[in-house]
């Protein structure tokens, strides 16, 4: 009887202590919430495409890309609706871009074209806030985009709906204002690399786990921010997104 009270006991410390730990964890992991749910996923890698719309590649005075291009951001990037977008001291033309957002839900690594669509658990929209003027310079000198990608608060998530809550048929408007001003607005499917394409290409060059972010590139229209504006964006039936730049 002893032994059995003794497990019994030891399974509550276990399963206590397991609580606590996940906690722990969750405290120092930023999370995306689900529509409709309590669950909330913790954000693994946050991968990047950029020039996935002819027009925006051509606003810019860039070729239309052969294969999608890619960057990263960090999680330490990551804001949510709500939040301020702190416009930082070494740059003078922070951008707006708004996008369509991936949420991967199973590990994969060189997928198939259903295996690539069948890891795609929900969408989401967010910003991919650029410093347009320290781009151009790394640009000019062959450099990596990171300094004008991944500066803190670069990164703004809405909440997710999953999959199984809404069938993307690419339809959809995807849109930016700045101060009620529109500035952005366009359909999905003027995409070059669509959703599944770009998830089975990403998972040729490196593994996608679950809580992986696809931003899929951002429609043309993109413009500087200043202080005090307030940027709301959005794409029709998934979910919208206000954030302030301070």
């Amino acid at each position: 009887m002893f032994k059995v009270y003794s497990q019994f006991i030891s399974q509550i410390f276990t399963n206590f202590t397991l609580k606590v730990i996940r906690q722990f964890i969750s405290s120092f992991m930023k999370t995306i919430k689900i529509r409709n749910s309590t669950e909330e996923i913790s954000i693994g890698k946050i991968v990047c495409v950029g020039r996935n719309y002819a027009e925006h590649a051509k606003e810019l005075g860039n070729e239309v890309p052969e294969k999608p291009v890619v960057f990263l951001k960090p999680t330490s990037a990551i804001i949510f609706s709500g939040d301020e977008i702190k416009y930082p001291s070494f740059s003078e033309e922070m951008h707006h871009e708004v996008e369509l957002v991936l949420l991967i839900g199973n590990k994969i690594k060189d997928a198939s074209l259903i295996e690539a669509e069948n890891a795609i658990a929900g969408y989401g929209v967010g910003l991919d806030m650029t410093l347009r003027d320290v781009q151009t310079n790394l640009k000019s000198k062959g450099h990596p985009w990171t300094i004008a990608k991944c500066f803190d608060t670069s990164a703004v998530l809405s909440e997710f709906v999953l999959k199984d809550d809404h069938n993307l048929t690419l339809d959809e408007e995807i849109f930016l204002t700045v101060n009620d001003e529109e500035r952005q607005r366009d359909k999905l499917n003027k995409m070059i690399f669509k959703p599944g394409d770009l998830v089975q290409y990403l998972s040729s060059l490196m593994t996608l786990e679950k809580g992986d972010l696809i931003f899929t590139g951002t429609p043309k229209g993109v413009g500087k921010v200043n202080k005090g504006d307030v940027i709301k964006a959005g794409i029709v039936g998934i979910a919208e997104l206000t954030a302030k730049v301070c």
